[in-house]
């Protein structure tokens, strides 16, 4: 038995490093601006920052109007939009699809599902919850729908109706951006972009100005949807410091109060997702239970406990009917446009942003993980927080305090600081929950700067963000955008903006689901020909047979011999490389371009070759090293530190699961020719499958 695990010593030099993907595009490690998108986002930021600070009652008016015509005429649009994607995402999760990987098919998750969870729901959620958690209950406990006012049902409904806004179905659009920009920028190797999603449909011309004005879109829709948070946990935190330490209320502690935030955010969206985002994330999901569990202890907790459980029962039976709820048969239209309508512009102002976030740090697990995750472990945060809070708020209005009630609905951002007034250590408590939301601001500010900032860059591959520069610049930009909306109605011009901007990105959420699925049903028929299901492949040969004429003792020879890194590399470069070398010759030959290469597959150097095949997916082969344990054989146990070096054959949507070491330059090209055969076969029963009869 041979073990090479001693370094030996070999003159093969170096696998290259990884280069651009072709003329104008970036270096690798390297990204650049996209001023075709910079350019025209941060104009459309400046124009609408300027004119509300200029011209704010021209402003305030013409943003009314907007409103109103869009809840007149696309009002149920929303709606149905939001119960679409939901069952969209669900039907995906559920299917065979569920089965594909955010990345190829060896790939395994970058993040601990405890630091997945955590940054998965603290892109989501922002001061906001800390915000509507009280203000939401009180409003539709005295002043609901339908029900009547102040009523057991009404107290019912108004926990339903805050689960309903902040629920599975915004969380459904931020599930399909996500395993839609996972699936395509990992797993098809396209850039972790928008336009991305719809090359299915668009095919090459997404990356002309159609690719732009999405990418265009998807960042104004992001900047507002943020800038909307961020006022609110302004406006929310400056009432907190004026009751901890009499900072006066007003535009001007406001001001400070983004400043402050913004510079926390952009330190740490400059640092990284592994490090500031990540340990951020953590550290808000612990301080915000703290601050639950608190008022559960200190408060009535019982009771809080057994309404917990009844709204839980009442979300499942109120859901479906709320789900497509656009009240046709009553004067509901004002409050319609305030609540429901108001929440999904606002989760389609996001979906870019969070989406994108999420893909980022989801590549490796499936898309059934991915959805079942997304629409689980945020919302029973939710369901948690809205249950303790809302439960408490109405409790207490309920017991007597009407003028709470008044208050938190009159003005909302005084709710939650009131509540906590009401429970032991307010001092402690509020400083806490002061810091728990400059967190939450933080976090969703600083995920707000990376994810606009890739989509105004040109990236060299979907591992590398956008510059540290352009993280600065839209972290800055979100703060401008927020004083100039917050100097012409507080609040609330933020939200009435929400609902405009959010409009043109919806459109672009129905082009996602339709890319998404054709391309899965690709999937799904490239898997069946990989398996032989698919009748009619060219070669009858597995991928081993290549070998089966080889002389039985060089073959057990080669089974039993587990090489080094460096014997690896030079059977790379002295064997695979000229027999990928010849297959790509003789491709040119006939007319099809095909290049060989040196690139990185999961930070593993690889030797790639790449074919194009007309508009179909491009062919794929890529011998990649690996370091895999020693197996244990005739009584001989390695060390836990022996490993040995294996060159895998991964095509374009992941690995295959053999090792090609120690092939002749003959047994290489046959393997190569016999994936490229079934790939062909693939690619024609596809085509004949979508073209009439």
């Amino acid at each position: 038995m041979s073990t090479e695990t001693e370094p030996k010593a070999s003159s093969t030099p170096p696998l290259p490093p990884t280069a651009g993907d072709g003329a104008g595009e970036p270096a690798a490690g390297r990204p650049v601006a996209n001023y075709r998108v910079l350019v025209p986002a941060g104009t459309a930021i400046a124009v609408f920052a300027l004119w509300a600070l200029l011209a704010k009652d021209s402003f305030d008016t013409v943003l009314g109007e907007a409103v109103t015509w869009t809840s007149t005429w696309f009002g149920w649009f929303y709606i149905l939009l939001a119960t679409s994607i939901l069952v969209f995402v669900l039907y995906i999760a559920l299917s065979r699809h569920g089965r594909t990987r955010l990345g190829p098919s060896h790939s395994t998750p970058q993040f601990s599902t405890w630091a997945w969870a955590s940054m998965l729901f603290a892109a989501g959620i922002g001061t906001d919850l800390m915000f509507f958690a009280v203000a939401e209950p009180v409003a539709q406990y005295m002043a609901p729908p339908s029900t009547e006012a102040q009523t057991v049902d009404a107290a019912r409904e108004a926990i339903a109706w805050t689960l309903f806004h902040y629920g599975i179905s915004g969380w459904g659009m931020y599930a399909l951006m996500g395993m839609a920009l996972g699936y395509f920028a990992y797993r098809m190797n396209l850039p972790l972009a928008i336009r991305s999603a719809l090359r299915p449909i668009f095919r090459g011309k997404v990356d002309g100005a159609l690719g732009d004005a999405v990418d265009v879109a998807a960042i104004v829709g992001t900047i507002f949807g943020v800038a909307t948070t961020l006022g609110i946990a302004v406006v929310q935190l400056n009432f907190g410091l004026f009751r901890l330490l009499n900072i006066p209320e007003g535009l001007p502690t406001q001001i400070g109060l983004l400043a402050f935030g913004v510079g926390m955010a952009t330190l740490s969206a400059v640092s990284g997702v592994e490090r500031g985002i990540k340990w951020l994330s953590q550290l808000n999901v612990i301080l915000a239970l703290g601050l639950a569990v608190w008022i559960v202890v200190t408060g009535k907790t019982s009771e809080l406990l057994n309404a917990l459980v009844l709204n839980v029962g009442d979300f499942v039976r109120l859901f479906p009917e709320m789900m497509l709820q656009t009240f046709p048969y009553e004067d509901n239209t004002e409050w319609l446009a305030a609540w429901t309508l108001f929440f999904w512009a606002w989760w389609v102002a996001w979906a870019s942003f969070v989406g994108l976030f999420l893909a980022r740090i989801s590549r490796g697990r499936t898309i059934r993980q991915f959805v079942v995750g997304t629409l689980t472990i945020p919302f029973s945060y939710i369901l948690m927080w809205v249950a303790i809070y809302g439960n408490a708020a109405i409790d207490l209005i309920r017991s007597g305090n009407t003028e709470f009630g008044e208050l938190a609905m009159n003005v909302p951002e005084h709710g939650f600081y009131t509540l906590l007034e009401q429970y032991p250590w307010f001092f402690f408590t509020a400083g806490l929950a002061t810091f728990t939301g400059l967190l939450f601001y933080v976090t969703s500010a600083d995920s707000g700067a990376l994810v606009m900032a890739n989509l105004s860059s040109k990236l060299p591959d979907v591992h590398t963000d956008g510059s540290s520069a352009l993280r600065i610049f839209w972290a800055a930009a979100v703060g401008i955008l927020t004083v100039a909306m917050l100097s012409v109605d507080s609040i609330y011009s933020l939200m009435n903006a929400t609902v405009v901007m959010g409009l043109p990105f919806s459109f672009v959420l129905v082009l996602v689901m339709i890319g998404l699925y054709k391309s899965l049903k690709v999937e799904a028929e490239l898997a069946a020909a990989r398996k032989g299901v698919l009748p009619g492949l060219l070669s009858g040969r597995s991928p081993h047979d290549g070998i089966a004429h080889t002389a039985w003792k060089t073959r057990i020879n080669r089974v039993m011999t587990f090489p080094t890194a460096e014997r690896a590399d030079a059977f790379m470069h002295e064997d695979a490389k000229p027999a990928l070398e010849e297959v790509a010759a003789e491709l040119r030959q006939r007319g099809v371009e095909a290049n060989v290469s040196w690139t990185e597959d999961d930070h593993q150097p690889c030797l790639q070759l790449t074919a194009e095949v007309g508009e179909g997916e491009p062919f794929t082969y890529r011998i990649t090293r690996t370091m895999a344990p020693i197996p244990s054989y005739g009584g001989w146990i390695p060390r836990e530190t022996d490993v040995y070096a294996r060159l895998e054959v991964h095509l374009a949507r992941g690995g295959e699961g053999y090792d090609v070491m120690g092939y002749s330059r003959a047994q290489l090209i046959d393997d190569v020719i016999d994936q490229y055969e079934r790939h062909l076969e693939f690619l024609r029963l596809h085509h004949n499958a979508e073209t009439p009869t």
